[in-house]
């Protein structure tokens, strides 16, 4: 199992306040901070339902930035058919 570095070095002469304010960006952009607090408490099948429908945009706009240049879009498959 490999060993994963969440934490920051802090630099020389850095506040401890910037170095938390780096940890704290790090684990949020990780989804670790917003994962702790849903399972801090209980989360209904409604409030399930809503946070996928909020996150999905996101999931999609990710997936479809790498697709290549050269792959069929749906455009393509209607004009063929």
């Amino acid at each position: 199992m490999e060993k994963t570095d969440r934490g920051v070095e802090v630099k020389t002469g850095e506040t401890i306040d910037r170095a938390l304010k780096r940890l704290k960006t790090k684990l949020d952009t990780e989804g670790i901070l917003e994962e702790m607090r849903r399972r801090r408490s209980h989360e209904s099948t409604m409030d399930r339902a809503i946070r996928k429908a909020r996150t999905a945009p996101k999931r999609n706009k990710v997936r479809w930035r790498f697709q290549p240049d050269n792959a069929p879009t749906s455009e393509s498959s209607y004009e063929e058919a």
